[in-house]
Protein backbone atom coordinates (compact mmCIF):
# COMPACT_ATOMS: atom_id res chain seq x y z
CA UNK A 1 0.00 0.00 0.00
CA UNK A 2 1.36 3.45 -0.93
CA UNK A 3 2.24 6.08 1.64
CA UNK A 4 -0.69 8.33 0.72
CA UNK A 5 -3.12 5.39 0.85
CA UNK A 6 -1.87 4.38 4.30
CA UNK A 7 -2.22 7.93 5.63
CA UNK A 8 -5.73 8.15 4.18
CA UNK A 9 -6.74 4.86 5.81
CA UNK A 10 -5.60 5.99 9.25
CA UNK A 11 -7.20 9.44 8.99
CA UNK A 12 -10.34 8.64 7.01
CA UNK A 13 -12.72 10.03 9.67
CA UNK A 14 -10.92 13.39 9.83
CA UNK A 15 -10.83 16.45 7.49
CA UNK A 16 -7.34 15.34 6.41
CA UNK A 17 -8.97 12.59 4.35
CA UNK A 18 -9.76 13.60 0.74
CA UNK A 19 -13.18 11.89 0.96
CA UNK A 20 -14.21 13.37 4.31
CA UNK A 21 -16.95 15.44 2.65
CA UNK A 22 -18.71 12.24 1.57
CA UNK A 23 -19.68 11.61 5.18
CA UNK A 24 -20.81 8.23 6.45
CA UNK A 25 -22.19 5.53 4.20
CA UNK A 26 -25.90 6.07 3.76
CA UNK A 27 -28.39 3.32 4.48
CA UNK A 28 -31.42 3.66 2.17
CA UNK A 29 -34.67 4.53 3.89
CA UNK A 30 -36.99 1.55 4.10
CA UNK A 31 -34.28 -1.07 4.45
CA UNK A 32 -34.45 -1.10 8.24
CA UNK A 33 -38.04 -2.33 8.02
CA UNK A 34 -37.57 -4.67 5.05
CA UNK A 35 -39.02 -8.17 5.12
CA UNK A 36 -38.61 -11.42 3.22
CA UNK A 37 -35.67 -12.09 0.92
CA UNK A 38 -33.24 -9.23 0.26
CA UNK A 39 -30.65 -9.56 -2.53
CA UNK A 40 -27.59 -7.30 -2.17
CA UNK A 41 -25.88 -6.81 -5.56
CA UNK A 42 -22.33 -5.58 -5.06
CA UNK A 43 -22.38 -6.61 -1.41
CA UNK A 44 -18.63 -6.17 -0.79
CA UNK A 45 -18.00 -6.97 2.90
CA UNK A 46 -21.75 -7.43 3.56
CA UNK A 47 -21.96 -4.16 5.52
CA UNK A 48 -25.62 -3.62 4.62
CA UNK A 49 -26.62 -6.81 6.48
CA UNK A 50 -26.04 -5.10 9.85
CA UNK A 51 -28.84 -2.64 9.04
CA UNK A 52 -31.49 -5.23 8.15
CA UNK A 53 -34.02 -6.83 10.52
CA UNK A 54 -32.88 -10.20 11.87
CA UNK A 55 -35.80 -12.00 10.22
CA UNK A 56 -34.69 -10.98 6.72
CA UNK A 57 -33.20 -13.67 4.49
CA UNK A 58 -30.10 -11.83 3.23
CA UNK A 59 -28.32 -12.92 0.03
CA UNK A 60 -25.00 -11.25 -0.84
CA UNK A 61 -23.85 -11.18 -4.47
CA UNK A 62 -20.72 -9.65 -5.98
CA UNK A 63 -18.73 -9.66 -9.20
CA UNK A 64 -15.43 -11.59 -9.02
CA UNK A 65 -13.24 -9.14 -10.93
CA UNK A 66 -14.08 -6.15 -8.73
CA UNK A 67 -15.32 -7.77 -5.54
CA UNK A 68 -12.14 -9.72 -4.81
CA UNK A 69 -9.67 -7.08 -5.98
CA UNK A 70 -11.17 -3.89 -4.55
CA UNK A 71 -13.67 -4.65 -1.79
CA UNK A 72 -12.68 -7.78 0.12
CA UNK A 73 -15.99 -9.27 -0.99
CA UNK A 74 -17.54 -12.10 1.03
CA UNK A 75 -20.67 -12.90 -1.00
CA UNK A 76 -22.91 -15.92 -1.00
CA UNK A 77 -22.84 -15.79 -4.81
CA UNK A 78 -20.28 -14.52 -7.30
CA UNK A 79 -22.13 -13.43 -10.45
CA UNK A 80 -22.73 -10.71 -13.05
CA UNK A 81 -25.49 -8.17 -12.34
CA UNK A 82 -26.61 -8.48 -15.97
CA UNK A 83 -27.18 -12.25 -15.70
CA UNK A 84 -28.38 -12.90 -12.17
CA UNK A 85 -28.49 -16.62 -11.29
CA UNK A 86 -31.78 -16.02 -9.48
CA UNK A 87 -35.23 -17.32 -10.43
CA UNK A 88 -37.99 -14.96 -11.59
CA UNK A 89 -39.99 -13.14 -8.91
CA UNK A 90 -38.34 -14.74 -5.89
CA UNK A 91 -36.93 -11.79 -3.90
CA UNK A 92 -38.76 -9.07 -2.00
CA UNK A 93 -36.08 -6.41 -2.21
CA UNK A 94 -32.85 -5.63 -4.05
CA UNK A 95 -30.01 -3.43 -2.81
CA UNK A 96 -27.62 -2.18 -5.51
CA UNK A 97 -25.44 0.63 -4.16
CA UNK A 98 -22.63 2.22 -6.20
CA UNK A 99 -22.70 -0.65 -8.68
CA UNK A 100 -24.50 0.51 -11.82
CA UNK A 101 -21.56 2.66 -12.94
CA UNK A 102 -19.45 -0.52 -13.12
CA UNK A 103 -21.90 -2.47 -15.31
CA UNK A 104 -21.31 -2.40 -19.09
CA UNK A 105 -25.08 -2.49 -19.76
CA UNK A 106 -26.86 -0.74 -16.86
CA UNK A 107 -30.28 -0.94 -18.55
CA UNK A 108 -29.95 -4.72 -18.67
CA UNK A 109 -28.96 -4.82 -15.00
CA UNK A 110 -32.13 -2.92 -14.07
CA UNK A 111 -34.21 -5.32 -16.15
CA UNK A 112 -32.62 -8.22 -14.27
CA UNK A 113 -33.48 -6.54 -10.98
CA UNK A 114 -37.08 -6.17 -12.18
CA UNK A 115 -37.16 -9.81 -13.25
CA UNK A 116 -36.13 -11.25 -9.88
CA UNK A 117 -38.37 -8.93 -7.83
CA UNK A 118 -41.77 -10.12 -6.73
CA UNK A 119 -44.70 -7.86 -7.69
CA UNK A 120 -44.71 -4.97 -5.24
CA UNK A 121 -41.03 -5.57 -4.41
CA UNK A 122 -38.64 -2.67 -3.86
CA UNK A 123 -35.15 -1.88 -5.10
CA UNK A 124 -32.72 0.60 -3.54
CA UNK A 125 -30.13 1.86 -6.01
CA UNK A 126 -27.42 4.50 -5.89
CA UNK A 127 -24.95 5.81 -8.45
CA UNK A 128 -22.25 8.49 -8.20
CA UNK A 129 -22.57 11.59 -10.36
CA UNK A 130 -19.55 13.83 -9.69
CA UNK A 131 -16.83 11.37 -8.74
CA UNK A 132 -13.48 10.35 -10.28
CA UNK A 133 -12.81 7.19 -12.22
CA UNK A 134 -12.30 4.25 -9.89
CA UNK A 135 -11.85 0.48 -10.13
CA UNK A 136 -10.49 0.91 -13.64
CA UNK A 137 -11.17 -0.50 -16.17
CA UNK A 138 -14.57 -1.37 -14.65
CA UNK A 139 -15.97 2.16 -14.56
CA UNK A 140 -18.25 2.83 -17.52
CA UNK A 141 -20.71 5.69 -16.90
CA UNK A 142 -22.29 8.40 -14.77
CA UNK A 143 -26.02 9.16 -15.18
CA UNK A 144 -28.05 12.25 -14.46
CA UNK A 145 -31.33 11.98 -12.60
CA UNK A 146 -33.08 11.78 -15.95
CA UNK A 147 -30.90 8.96 -17.24
CA UNK A 148 -31.68 6.94 -14.13
CA UNK A 149 -35.40 7.61 -14.50
CA UNK A 150 -35.23 6.59 -18.16
CA UNK A 151 -33.65 3.20 -17.49
CA UNK A 152 -35.97 2.54 -14.54
CA UNK A 153 -38.98 3.19 -16.77
CA UNK A 154 -37.59 0.90 -19.47
CA UNK A 155 -37.37 -1.85 -16.86
CA UNK A 156 -40.99 -1.15 -15.83
CA UNK A 157 -39.88 -0.01 -12.37
CA UNK A 158 -41.70 2.88 -10.71
CA UNK A 159 -39.57 5.59 -9.08
CA UNK A 160 -40.86 5.88 -5.51
CA UNK A 161 -38.26 8.46 -4.53
CA UNK A 162 -35.07 9.98 -5.93
CA UNK A 163 -32.79 12.31 -4.06
CA UNK A 164 -29.34 13.79 -4.53
CA UNK A 165 -26.47 13.10 -2.14
CA UNK A 166 -24.23 15.95 -1.17
CA UNK A 167 -24.69 19.72 -1.16
CA UNK A 168 -23.46 21.28 -4.42
CA UNK A 169 -20.64 23.10 -2.63
CA UNK A 170 -19.54 19.91 -0.86
CA UNK A 171 -19.61 18.02 -4.16
CA UNK A 172 -17.28 20.60 -5.70
CA UNK A 173 -14.99 20.53 -2.66
CA UNK A 174 -14.84 16.73 -2.75
CA UNK A 175 -13.66 16.78 -6.36
CA UNK A 176 -10.99 19.36 -5.47
CA UNK A 177 -9.69 17.24 -2.59
CA UNK A 178 -9.62 14.08 -4.70
CA UNK A 179 -7.81 15.94 -7.50
CA UNK A 180 -5.14 17.08 -5.02
CA UNK A 181 -4.72 13.59 -3.56
CA UNK A 182 -4.77 11.91 -6.95
CA UNK A 183 -2.08 14.19 -8.33
CA UNK A 184 0.26 13.35 -5.46
CA UNK A 185 -0.55 9.65 -5.61
CA UNK A 186 0.40 9.59 -9.32
CA UNK A 187 3.96 10.73 -8.50
CA UNK A 188 6.82 8.58 -7.27
CA UNK A 189 9.93 8.89 -5.16
CA UNK A 190 11.19 12.10 -3.59
CA UNK A 191 8.68 14.34 -5.38
CA UNK A 192 5.79 12.41 -3.83
CA UNK A 193 7.27 12.79 -0.35
CA UNK A 194 7.79 16.53 -0.88
CA UNK A 195 4.26 17.07 -2.16
CA UNK A 196 2.52 15.05 0.56
CA UNK A 197 2.57 17.66 3.39
CA UNK A 198 1.44 20.38 0.95
CA UNK A 199 -1.39 18.12 -0.23
CA UNK A 200 -2.51 17.37 3.33
CA UNK A 201 -2.62 21.07 4.19
CA UNK A 202 -4.53 21.88 0.99
CA UNK A 203 -7.03 19.09 1.65
CA UNK A 204 -7.67 20.22 5.23
CA UNK A 205 -8.21 23.82 4.11
CA UNK A 206 -10.47 22.78 1.24
CA UNK A 207 -12.53 20.52 3.48
CA UNK A 208 -12.91 23.18 6.17
CA UNK A 209 -13.81 26.04 3.81
CA UNK A 210 -16.15 23.84 1.77
CA UNK A 211 -17.98 22.51 4.83
CA UNK A 212 -18.45 26.04 6.19
CA UNK A 213 -19.70 27.37 2.85
CA UNK A 214 -22.16 24.48 2.54
CA UNK A 215 -23.70 25.56 5.86
CA UNK A 216 -24.14 29.15 4.70
CA UNK A 217 -24.58 29.01 0.91
CA UNK A 218 -27.79 27.95 -0.90
CA UNK A 219 -27.71 24.50 -2.49
CA UNK A 220 -27.95 24.03 -6.26
CA UNK A 221 -29.73 20.94 -7.52
CA UNK A 222 -27.70 20.70 -10.74
CA UNK A 223 -24.57 19.49 -8.93
CA UNK A 224 -24.48 16.43 -6.68
CA UNK A 225 -22.11 13.74 -5.53
CA UNK A 226 -24.61 11.06 -6.51
CA UNK A 227 -28.22 9.91 -6.62
CA UNK A 228 -30.25 7.50 -4.49
CA UNK A 229 -33.40 5.87 -5.85
CA UNK A 230 -36.10 3.70 -4.38
CA UNK A 231 -37.90 1.74 -7.09
CA UNK A 232 -40.99 -0.42 -6.99
CA UNK A 233 -42.12 -3.24 -9.23
CA UNK A 234 -45.82 -2.97 -10.02
CA UNK A 235 -48.34 -5.73 -9.57
CA UNK A 236 -48.54 -8.24 -12.38
CA UNK A 237 -51.47 -7.60 -14.71
CA UNK A 238 -54.29 -10.10 -14.57
CA UNK A 239 -54.12 -12.73 -17.30
CA UNK A 240 -57.63 -14.11 -16.80
CA UNK A 241 -60.50 -13.36 -19.15
CA UNK A 242 -62.90 -12.68 -16.30
CA UNK A 243 -66.30 -14.23 -15.76
CA UNK A 244 -68.53 -14.90 -18.76
CA UNK A 245 -71.51 -12.64 -19.24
Amino acid sequence: MGLLHECARILRRTPIHPQWLLGKRQVPQGLTSATGVILDIGAADRWIAAHLPKAVNYIALDYPATGNEFYDARPDIFADACTLPIADQCVDGVVCLEVIEHVPDPALALKEIARVLRPGGRAWISMPFLYPLHNEPFDFQRFTEFGLRRDAARASLEVVSLHRSGHAIRAAGLIMCLAIAGGVDAKKGVLKILLLPIALLAIVLTNAVTWLMSQLWPDWKNIATGHFLELRKGAEPSTGDGPAT
